[in-house]
């Protein structure tokens, strides 16, 4: 298990990690030698998180059956190749495939890590061993930024992958050598329910990612919206008729299997929006560089990082439900704090607001991944732990599409910036034009004053959704039969 630990969280490290890292290089992407459109930028952002997100469930499943080691080894073999693709990319197109072909193989890895830990400990252990899982991820996801930085910093977008490539190959030879090989489930590979299960996750991802960009109700939208209906209805009544289904929706039956599920989704819904923001307001509204930028998120690590440890004392003393509320509560109040922000609050107080999103963060996630852990049979950890997964990529992507559709409408609103035939949707384009340095300070005033009304509006999603998955979830969560959830 020594060896096993790190050589799982360089796993993580990289696949969640590379999630954060590449908004720090779009930048130097826009303005290299690819030149870029703006729709292929959004491509090169999203292919791999699209990808990611919708593969987890099937990649789970798919290591449950085929072995769990051998399909990491794949995931992070075909990780290595398409970050090394990205990094020697000629054109854009080859980038956009080596996005995609990363994404594929950061599905199979993200499940697999927690499964193969779970394996190799007694069942006592795994509210611990689910919480260092959970710093593992919530950490990656800061230490991307600091990491995506630094790399930028130094060279280009490009130094950015190929610095990954060689990481990745050290994480292939830890897996080697550390994971265990656990017997496989001979079962049949459930084809026509993970195509339905992808494709309507794809669709509804797809109309996340365009909310910001064209509206909600922008044909983009409607159409996601609609094929995610269409295709996940169908998904639903293939697996209910199904001998071996992928995931059987009869377990969203489950109230501590439902409530972990949409609690995980709300969590990063929270995280996500001010990690949206991060970025622009440390870089526009206090002047900090690109690593700089990064530098100054390092103190969320310790929320992300010492929060899921004190969560299982919690859990132990008070229950799964006290656990979930207080996190849930932390987070919204976090989100809440930082919403009343702006160019001359000091520095030290935002970090503050910050890290209380990070820690309601970090008590929340053990509780609740071990509620969705705990309602599935031990053979069906790689489907659980892909389930949680999908759940935590669906509130990212929900997080950054609330807070960035209500931070671009209320600053193209704003009456200081209705100067002009057209009317500026980001800050660059409000301060690039005619007179806009001059107005600096009423550019920033109305980005900040979006910015606090996304984050406003996240914190009541959290707060709403909140209740609903507290009230679902028992005080606490006992396991005896592999897959029964017992209310305590």
């Amino acid at each position: 298990m020594r060896a096993l630990v790190p050589a799982m969280g360089l796993c993580v490290a990289l696949v969640v990690g590379t999630v954060s890292a590449i908004n720090l290089a779009i930048p130097s992407l826009a303005g290299g030698d690819l030149h870029p459109s703006a729709t292929e930028v959004l491509w090169v952002v999203d292919g791999y998180v699209v990808v990611f997100a919708c593969l987890l469930v099937p990649a789970g499943a798919l290591a449950d059956r085929l072995g769990r080691k051998g399909v990491l080894l794949a995931g992070m073999a075909l990780f290595a190749c398409g970050t090394t693709l990205c990094g020697l990319a000629p054109g854009i197109t080859l980038l956009v495939v080596g996005r995609v072909v990363s994404g594929v193989g950061a599905a199979a890895v993200l499940p697999t890590t927690l499964a193969l830990m779970l394996h190799s400990v007694p069942g006592s252990r795994r509210p611990g061993v689910i919480a260092v899982w959970a710093s593992m991820t919530g950490l990656a996801a800061v230490l991307g930024n600091l990491g995506g930085g630094a790399a930028v910093g130094w060279g280009s977008w490009r130094t950015l992958f190929l610095a990954g490539a060689p990481l990745a190959v050290v994480a292939l030879v830890g897996i080697a050598l550390a994971a265990p090989r656990v017997p496989c489930h001979e079962r049949a590979v459930p084809v026509g329910g993970a195509v339905l299960l992808t494709g309507g996750s794809v669709s509804l991802l797809y109309a996340l990612v365009s909310a910001p960009q064209h509206g909600w109700l922008s044909g983009q939208v409607y159409t996601g919206v609609a094929g995610a209906v269409l295709l996940l209805s169908g998904w639903v009544v293939h697996d209910l008729r199904s001998v071996a289904p992928l995931l059987d929706p009869r377990l969203f039956l489950i109230p501590t299997l439902r409530a972990s599920a949409l609690g995980m989704t709300v969590v990063f819904v929270g995280m996500f929006g001010l990690m949206y923001v991060n970025g622009q307001y440390l870089q526009y509204a206090r002047g900090c560089s690109v690593l700089g930028a990064g530098l100054r998120l390092l103190p969320m690590a310790a929320g992300l990082w010492l929060a899921p440890r004190a969560a299982v004392p919690i859990m132990t003393r008070f229950g799964s439900r006290s656990a979930v509320a207080l996190g849930l509560a932390v987070l919204a109040g976090g989100l809440a704090a930082a919403s009343f922000v702006d160019a001359h609050t000091p520095t030290a107080w935002y970090m503050l607001c910050a890290v209380g999103v990070s820690t309601g963060c970090g008590l929340a996630t053990p509780p609740l991944s071990d509620g969705i852990m705990s309602a599935l049979p031990g053979s069906s950890a790689g489907t659980g732990s892909g389930l949680q997964s999908v759940a935590r990529e669906l509130g990212s992507a929900l997080g950054v599409a609330v807070v960035g559709s209500v931070l671009n409408a209320r600053f193209a609103a704003s009456s200081t910036l209705m100067r002009g035939s057209e009317v500026p949707s980001t800050v660059a384009d409000a301060l690039a034009r005619p007179g806009g340095a001059a107005r600096r300070s009423e550019v920033i005033d109305a980005f900040t004053g979006a910015m606090g009304a996304g984050l406003r509006v996240a914190a009541s999603i959290v707060v709403v959704a909140g209740i609903m998955v507290v009230c679902w979830l028992p005080r606490r969560v006992t396991v005896g039969t592999p897959g029964v959830v017992a209310r305590r």
